[in-house]
């Protein structure tokens, strides 16, 4: 097996430190229906809106209905 040298590797693409992800189009939250669900993985479970809000994971489901019902408030439904 040979070794590369790393003059002879690809050179791998830069990616500028101020490049942001694009993030969705904001809506009026008075447009979208929001419906909560929880979900778990492994452990932990996490409220999640399809208005694409997602809760912090937490170990106690009732933290994450807790959480949900939090966001219904705030977005007024």
């Amino acid at each position: 097996m040979s070794e590369t040298h790393p003059a002879q590797r690809p050179a791998r693409p830069s990616i500028p430190s101020s490049a942001q992800p694009p993030t969705a189009p904001s809506v009026p939250s008075t447009t979208v229906e929001h419906h909560v669900s929880t979900g778990e993985r492994g452990a932990f479970c996490s409220a999640r809106c399809t208005c694409g809000w997602l809760g912090p994971a937490r170990r106690a489901r009732s933290q994450a209905r807790t959480d949900a019902d939090g966001h219904l408030a705030q977005t007024g439904h």
